[in-house]
């Protein structure tokens, strides 16, 4: 028994010691050293946002700023040159179509006779009325005054009303058919109510500001310089004031159960466009696609893919606006979300 103590039992402990003392320094200077990976063998992986190309439905209303203003005034010209006789009625008075206006004495040469001889002057009293109904707003002749056929006499300001803004080309393209009306929301007015007669009108070369002058002719004052115009009367039943904010709703056709694809996916978004099918085998092909309405968000694919198409959900290369609101994420530029 003395030698186990002695001698067994101590050289055991060695041992031991020594055993955790290896352990120790294996994970202390070996154990927890991981070998780094090459640059060249990066772990992340780059993929594109796909959708899915599916059925849906397309309402193409284009919302438009616009503005309330007073229909331009109605130039009242002369119909016979010479001297303004009497005037019958005062500025800012109430006139309907046909109340006279003014009195002009027409002298009018005599005829030559064929002998040589010259008839009397032919003398006599032309009277002026009012072209369309409304106040007389301006009268910018005198008693005496001398005037020529043509000329603007007096202005009438019509009681009526439009309301009128300014279209961007890509809302243009959206407006496949020509509407006829609009629904107009006054702000802080009555209850949103159609106005009629729609009209979308481009600036034609030479026309502007100083292209009427001198005819008495003037546009509202809402009315765009340059650009595309659309504007839409507002019915006599409803009370507005120039001057006024309104948002107008064109309706700009609907279809139901049709293919639909993002426009983010599109590159181009009327008539014809290109998307990015991806195959099976994940490998991108450009396709050409006929294009129907859009909404802003979506557009209707009428050729060119089928349900369950895989294409890229974003053009390659196309400019994103992280600013654009009402969208789930960065669109390209120019693109609307939320309308419709």
């Amino acid at each position: 028994m003395g030698v186990w103590r002695k001698w067994v039992f101590p050289i055991i402990r060695i041992l031991i010691f020594c055993a955790i003392s290896v352990a120790l320094v294996k994970i202390a200077f070996f154990g927890g050293v991981a070998q780094p990976q090459s640059a060249a063998h990066p772990t992340g992986e780059i993929t594109e946002p796909q959708v899915q190309v599916g059925y849906g439905n397309v309402n193409n209303t284009v919302h438009v700023d616009g503005t309330v203003a007073a229909d331009a005034a109605v130039p009242v010209k002369a119909t016979a040159g010479g001297n303004v006789v009497k005037l019958l009625v005062v500025a800012g008075a109430q006139v309907s179509s046909g109340t006279p206006i003014l009195t002009i004495k027409s002298d009018t040469p005599g005829s030559q006779h064929a002998d040589g001889s010259v008839g009397p002057d032919i003398i006599r009293p032309v009277t002026v009325t009012a072209t369309a109904t409304g106040t007389l707003s301006a009268l910018p002749v005198i008693a005496g005054q001398t005037v020529s056929v043509g000329d603007a006499v007096a202005q009438i300001a019509p009681p009526s009303f439009s309301v009128s803004g300014t279209l961007t080309p890509a809302e243009l393209y959206r407006l496949l058919n020509q509407p006829t009306e609009a629904t107009v929301t006054i702000t802080g007015g009555p209850a949103p109510f159609t106005c009629t007669g729609l009209t979308i009108a481009a600036t034609l070369a030479g026309a502007g500001p100083g292209a009427g002058a001198g005819d008495g002719s003037s546009s509202s004052g809402s009315a765009s310089s340059s650009g595309t115009s659309v504007s839409c009367a507002v019915p006599s039943t409803v009370r507005v004031f120039k001057g006024l904010q309104a948002k107008l709703a064109i309706p700009g056709g609907s279809v139901k159960h049709v293919l639909v694809a993002p426009v983010t996916a599109v590159e181009g978004i009327a008539d014809v466009g290109d998307v990015y099918l991806v195959s099976a085998s994940g490998k991108t092909v450009k396709t050409s696609v006929k294009l129907g309405l859009n909404d802003g968000s979506k557009v209707q694919i009428l050729s060119g893919l089928k349900e369950g198409d895989s294409i890229r959900e974003f053009v390659p290369g196309a400019k994103v606006d992280p600013n654009t609101s009402g969208c789930d994420g960065p669109v390209p530029v120019g693109v609307v979300c939320g309308q419709g």
